[in-house]
């Protein structure tokens, strides 16, 4: 059975979405920045986790369907 989310939950996830891309964005960019090999890992794992976590995310808005 498909899940089945109000319209402000799927807004809330939108905005959890918006915010992963942008952590994303940032930590790859920053990270060449970086001269510390520990601090570019550490962003380099942060940059797979939330890549990760927006994708979740992206699953869950298409499979959401609103409650009508």
């Amino acid at each position: 059975m498909p899940e089945q989310l109000g319209v402000h939950e799927l807004l809330e996830l939108h905005e959890l979405l918006v915010f992963k891309s942008l952590c994303v964005t940032k930590s790859s960019a920053m990270q060449k920045l970086v001269t510390d090999e520990q601090l570019k890992k550490m962003m380099q794992d942060d940059v797979d986790m939330s890549a990760r976590h927006a994708t979740d995310l992206k699953n869950h808005l298409t499979n959401g369907r609103p409650v009508q």
